[in-house]
């Protein structure tokens, strides 16, 4: 039987908490930046919980 190979794009954007959620980088942190205040910047800067519907999905990719 041959090894699940992980996928590794998404290993670069997923990371796994040791209590075994997954997080990634915020989106719209790309461009506009000055338009943004401070306070939003900083919110989106942080990584965030990827959501429930999508965690199946991005666990097969990730081999998990």
């Amino acid at each position: 039987m041959p090894k699940n190979k992980t996928n590794t794009a998404a290993a670069k954007r997923i990371r796994v908490t040791g209590s075994g959620k997954l997080m990634a980088a915020g989106t719209a942190m790309r461009h506009n930046l000055e338009h943004k205040s401070s306070r939003k910047r900083r919110a989106l800067s942080r990584d965030q919980h990827i959501a429930a519907d999508q965690q199946k999905r991005m666990k097969k990719l990730l081999g998990l």
